[in-house]
């Protein structure tokens, strides 16, 4: 039985790689309170992402000169997570998932689809004409064995899949009350969820 119980966890693990965690109104942890993350990596040894929905003051061409002119229209370094927020991390968004059999472009890996992440060391010409959006993130979210799933199932996050708008949404700040909003059943009521109570 415990060796059933470890494949499961660890296809669970796998199974949320690309999907997204929105923070149920009960995680009131500040680091991840009204936080959407995108899964980057998941499985078996843990979990890592990052924080969609929390932008912050620094222009990312204060930090990555070279790479700005593909933040537009949102060129700021958006929070990605409490773990190692001095390093910087990067998504980028294909104008079309790579087919079968396709090389991935130079400096990018998949993370699901069209998007993937990007190796900062990359010349940005050379990934210029394949991206249809780019953000960078400082630092990110991580979770030890077992411990995202845990989580998971003590309700502290809802999983959900993503869209390509929801990963550089246009909007930040309106993308934890959007994903809910569009999800079936009762779920969709948590997007009305208010931190004053009397207007839940």
């Amino acid at each position: 039985m415990a060796g059933d119980e470890h494949g499961r966890g660890a296809a669970l693990s796998r199974a949320l790689t690309g999907r997204l965690l929105v923070a149920a109104p009960s995680l009131v942890d500040p680091s991840f309170a009204g936080t959407v993350v995108l899964v980057i990596d998941a499985d078996e040894s843990g979990a890592l992402g990052v924080i969609l929905n929390r932008t912050s003051e620094i222009e990312v061409a204060s930090v990555l000169p070279a790479w700005a002119a593909l933040c537009e229209p949102l060129p700021r370094v958006f929070e990605g997570g409490p773990v190692a927020p001095e390093n910087a991390l990067a998504l980028g968004l294909l104008h079309a998932a790579p087919r079968i059999g396709q090389e991935e472009p130079p400096g990018w890996r998949e993370v699901s689809g069209a998007v993937g992440l990007v190796d900062l060391d990359t010349e940005p010409s050379v990934l210029a004409g394949s991206l249809a959006g780019f953000r960078v993130f400082a630092g990110y979210a991580g979770w030890g064995p077992g411990q995202l799933e845990g989580e998971i199932a003590a309700d502290a996050w809802v999983v959900v899949d993503a869209t390509y708008d929801d990963v550089l949404p246009a909007a930040p700040e309106q993308l934890w009350r959007r994903v809910l909003r569009r999800q079936r059943g009762p779920v969709s009521l948590l997007s009305g969820w208010t931190a004053d109570p009397t207007l839940n």
